[in-house]
């Protein structure tokens, strides 16, 4: 199953985990079975994506209901990073 890491700047950080908690069915749009994230005290934030489909995935990232969701939970859009998480050490 394809993980997907995303970081970014966001304006305020417990106002972004407030509002990010609120996209439940978006993430479904994206076909992830589970998402985590972080926070700093610097406004950054990191979110870790579990999806079933990765095409999927990267289409919904570049939606419009994306674009719409990051502008109402402060994130700084030209801050975005995504990370295809394809590789690993195995232990």
């Amino acid at each position: 199953m394809p993980r997907v890491v995303v970081m970014a700047q966001v304006e305020d950080s417990a106002d972004w985990e407030k509002s990010f908690r609120t996209h439940g069915k978006l993430f479904t749009e994206y076909s992830a079975t589970a998402v985590s994230f972080a926070t700093t005290d610097d406004n950054e934030v990191a979110i870790c994506f579990d999806v079933e489909d990765l095409q999927t995935y990267l289409e919904q990232m570049a939606s419009p209901e994306t674009e719409a969701a990051m502008a109402q939970d402060g994130v700084k859009r030209e801050t975005v990073k995504v990370f295809v998480l394809n590789r690993a050490i195995g232990l």
